[in-house]
């Protein structure tokens, strides 16, 4: 048995040895069967931060293929240097191209060296994917074959703007490097601090190879500008060396504002010691990854693997680019790698190039679908793509001190500045922040340039109103000498400015001592730059505020018509009549009438006198009744409890309307004495008479637009003038009405108030202001110190002085209101008359026929009792029935006659009785 069983193993052996073989073969045929998926990689290889992506891209790679084992493809990584040129990014994007036929190629390593690969990759159909070209400029190629596996720099231009915006900061000047990367974030930069209200007046841009030299003239030439905010996005390597050049020349001192981008901010651990101490004060966007489990397990086995070299955020964009390109080659794992060659791209003639027989991938739309479509919790967050990149929705702000990067805050974009990721809402503001020069104080943003330069301040030369502003030439120096209100005005608003701001008056006129023009050209030399301001009684206007602006006006606005007054006391014998309107007169004696009307009812009904009286008398009485009520109060009661209440109210009726009429007359007697000679704009267009306008007063334009002729507009230059001119009068080359500007009133009516008066309501106008050049940081500085004095006494004080103190002046505008009183002002008084006489009359109507119903019923009863007792009587006294006809008869008379005088009915029964009896 043994040896047979012996025998039939050694049988059966090369049978299992045949199995054993047959399935190593099958293992390692499927083992082969693996696709190899070239994708091609064009880096600065002898770049430190390149030298880490390259570790994330293996490393990732790894991770993934160690996890999915049993995936189909396997990515195979053909790196090749770009050797820090275009032309050598080029070349090796067309070598893997063409001679690799790679399926898709990570990189380029900067924005710089991007175009042209991605016009390649365009043309043969194979995927770029870059996760360090981050400027917005290359979105401008439209290319759907360039994926940007990171955020582009424009997404971090509103964390900028809202920093801009938490500290009230109007102008920065951007420091950028002069290339694609730099340039690329103007427009966006632009556009969102428009939004804000802040300027871009200059843009610094600084070339990658300029010299130190170089470096420190740009920063010298930005000195000289006031604005201090300064935003800068270039890489750490030029960065270094401007901070430092910076800190050289005192542009890291207090006043100050620095703040970096990303390119800088991200890349912190590149700066050496020196640089981040000459940075302290900075603040910094810097990219936000969340606290993730994947994060921390990277940064753990990088610690592992790398050791103290710091995971960066080139560096967790780089290894989620890799997983996502891993994961699109596994969905398309079907799908022909190869690329389509044609006929041509075999056999090549000697005059065609290397792009001319450029293949096109087989496999580029289907891969490049599969990674538009990925999505997946990387360690730089979620991996998923929006318009061919990454988007950004959260920004940390940092602040460089002595001991490194410190978070101040973030910056979201459904929340904007928050000190906290947690916070339910915007804060607006950030935590305390230390400032170059180490100070907490938060910077202006803008100081005068150093420079020894003054600005220079234009004054109006002028010969009338020297109130306003005075220049004179000191007759031993020659040295010009200017005083007046506006002068002192601004004098007070610049010595309360919170800095030194040094100037000099330059007199805007000509070299024989003339005005050199009107208002609008010293303002229009303003804004060609040929003085810094302009100072005086300049009116701000529409139109020139398209060339400057205007701090606020400091002097009141509006412009009036000037008539000279005349002597129209009221005089004459029927001077009592003027303080009522012919209506209220004509509703007065329609009033005494209607009383006296009202009386005669009541007393017709109360009175027997009265009813015997003559007609002629009746009509005396009542009349003198009414009327006399004006002067005394009656000695005779009337007998009408009605006309007594009627007399009531209109007493109190006629006591207001003869108190009104008293002050009134007396007004007319006393106070109005003085009215001026023309009450309405339009009568002075009707009358043809001339009007008188400032000579250089933009007043002459407005008049013309007015409808009045220029031949009628007569120029004066002082109030002197003005007040010869309205003694002339326009029949001998005078005027009859002057239009200027309420300050100029002032001036004009303090000293001749007793003679002129202003007429028609005030036009429009903003008063006086201070011209500045467009843009410049001084105008809300002096516009706040401007209502710091208007609102307290110094402005006052300053009017007081200048003005002589006579404000009483303008307030004598007249208006067309007339003086009398109308019927309008005393309608309810007489409504109130009318109303309550005919409720008297409806009250007496009632009570006299509720008598007449009494009495009716008092005969009706008074009949009946007579009648019973006749029935009664005997035979024998039948000759006594005439005799009781005549006692009921006389009775029902006395009964009548006691009803009408209140006596009560039921006491008639008894009397009848007794009279019958």
């Amino acid at each position: 048995m043994s040896f047979s069983h012996s025998l039939v193993s050694r049988s059966l052996f090369p049978l299992r040895l045949l199995i054993f073989l047959i399935f190593l073969v099958s293992f390692g045929k499927s083992q082969k069967e693996t696709l190899q998926v070239k994708v091609g990689v064009v880096l600065n290889t002898n770049v430190t931060l390149v030298d880490l992506s390259l570790r994330a891209i293996n490393m990732s790679l790894s991770e993934f293929y160690k996890t999915n084992k049993d995936f189909k493809t396997r990515i195979v990584l053909h790196i090749r240097d770009s050797k820090q040129t275009v032309v050598g990014a080029a070349a090796s994007a067309l070598y893997l191209i063409k001679k690799k036929e790679v399926a898709a190629i990570l990189g380029p390593g900067n924005s710089m060296q991007a175009p042209f690969i991605i016009n390649l990759g365009n043309q043969s159909q194979v995927p770029i994917i870059s996760f360090s070209a981050t400027s917005p400029i290359l979105d401008s190629l439209r290319s759907p074959y360039f994926i940007r596996a990171a955020h582009d720099d424009s997404a971090q231009v509103q964390s900028i703007s809202a920093i801009l915006k938490s500290f009230r900061w109007r102008e920065a000047v951007p420091i950028y490097v002069d290339n694609e990367f730099g340039e690329g974030i103007l427009p966006y930069l632009v556009d969102a601090f428009q939004e804000n209200n802040v300027r871009i007046k200059y843009r610094c841009a600084i070339s990658l190879h300029s010299s130190n030299d170089q470096i420190e003239n740009e920063l010298l030439k930005l000195m000289t500008m006031p604005t201090r905010v300064f935003i800068v996005h270039m890489l750490p390597d030029l960065g270094s060396r401007l901070f430092t050049i910076a800190k050289k020349i005192g542009m890291m001192d207090k006043g100050y504002v620095w703040i970096v981008t990303n390119g800088i901010a991200d890349l912190m651990n590149l700066m050496g010691e020196s640089t981040v101490e000459a940075m302290q004060g900075v603040l910094g966007v810097k990219t936000y990854f969340s606290r993730s489990k994947e994060l921390a397990y990277l940064q753990t086995l990088w610690g592992k693997r790398f050791g103290g070299e710091e995971l960066n955020h080139f560096g967790c964009w780089a290894y989620d680019a890799a997983t996502a390109l891993a994961m699109s080659v596994e969905k398309i794992s079907e799908v022909n790698m190869t690329f389509n060659k044609t006929k041509k791209t075999m056999s090549r003639d000697d005059d065609e190039t290397d792009l001319d027989d450029l293949a096109t991938s087989l496999s580029g739309p289907k891969l490049l679908e599969a990674l538009s479509t990925v999505s997946f919790k990387g360690v730089s967050g979620r991996f998923k793509l929006k318009q061919g990149k990454l988007e950004a929705t959260t920004f940390e702000i940092i602040n460089i001190e002595e001991s490194g990067e410190r978070t101040v805050g973030f910056w979201k974009s459904d929340g904007g500045l928050v000190k906290r990721l947690n916070a339910s809402q915007s804060s607006s503001d950030l935590r305390p922040i230390i400032w170059p020069g180490d100070t907490i104080g938060v910077p202006k943003g803008w100081d005068h340039p150093i420079s020894p330069k003054k600005l220079r301040i234009a004054v109006p030369k002028k010969d009338g109103f020297n109130q306003f502003v005075k220049v004179t030439n000191d007759a031993n120096t020659n040295v010009p000498a200017t005083s007046g209100f506006c002068i002192e005005v601004f004098n007070t608003v610049i010595n309360q400015m919170p800095y030194d701001v040094p100037f000099d008056y330059v007199p805007f006129e000509t070299p024989d001592g003339k005005s050199d023009g009107n208002y609008d050209e010293m303002v229009y030399r303003v804004f060609l730059g040929e003085y810094d301001g302009a100072v005086g009684d300049i009116t701000i206007l529409a139109n020139r505020s398209a060339y400057v602006d205007f701090a606020l006006p400091y002097s009141e606005s509006g412009i009036v018509f000037v008539v000279p007054v005349k002597d129209e006391r009221e005089k004459g014998e029927w001077v009592f009549l003027k303080p009522l309107t012919k209506e209220l007169w004509l509703l007065t004696a329609f009033s005494f009438l209607y009383i006296g009307m009202m009386v005669w009812i009541f007393e017709y009904h109360a009175d027997e006198d009265f009813r015997t009286h003559k007609m002629s008398d009746k009509i005396s009485n009542v009349f003198y009744f009414s009327f006399s009520t004006l002067f005394f109060a009656h000695r005779k009661p009337s007998e009408s409890f009605f006309t007594r209440a009627l007399v009531v109210v209109w007493c109190f009726v006629l006591l207001i309307l003869t108190q009104s009429y008293t002050a009134t007359l007396t007004s007319m007697l006393t106070v109005q004495e003085l009215r001026p000679t023309v009450r309405h704009m339009d009568d002075l267009k009707k009358s043809g008479v001339n009007v008188g306008y400032q000579s250089g007063s933009f007043t002459f334009e407005r008049l013309k637009l007015m409808g009045y002729e220029e031949s009628r507009l007569k120029a004066y230059d002082s109030p002197q003038e003005m007040r010869e001119l309205f003694l002339n009068k326009s029949s001998d080359g005078g005027i009859d009405a002057a239009f200027d500007e309420v300050p100029y009133v002032k001036i004009f009516m303090a000293k001749y108030c007793s003679e002129y008066s202003i007429i028609e309501p005030t036009f429009k106008a903003d008063g006086f202001g201070f011209a500045f050049p467009l843009g410049s940081p001084l105008v809300p500085d002096i516009s706040r110190q401007i209502l710091n004095i208007t609102e307290g006494e110094t402005m006052k004080r300053l009017e007081d002085k200048w003005f002589y103190g006579d404000r009483h002046c303008l307030d004598s505008t007249t208006t067309d209101t007339p003086i009398q009183l109308d019927h309008h002002s005393f309608r309810a008084l007489f409504l109130m008359v009318f109303v309550v006489s005919v409720i008297l009359l409806l009250l007496m109507w009632g009570i006299k026929r509720y008598k007449e119903r009494r009495v009716e019923e008092i005969e009706l009863v008074a009949r009946d009792e007579v009648n019973e007792e006749g029935n009664v009587v005997d035979g024998d006294e039948a000759d006594d029935n005439e005799h009781h006809v005549v006692d009921v008869d006389t009775a029902l008379l006395r009964h009548k006659k006691l009803t009408s005088t209140s006596i009560p009915t039921r006491r008639a029964t008894p009397l009848l009785r007794l009279k019958s009896a």
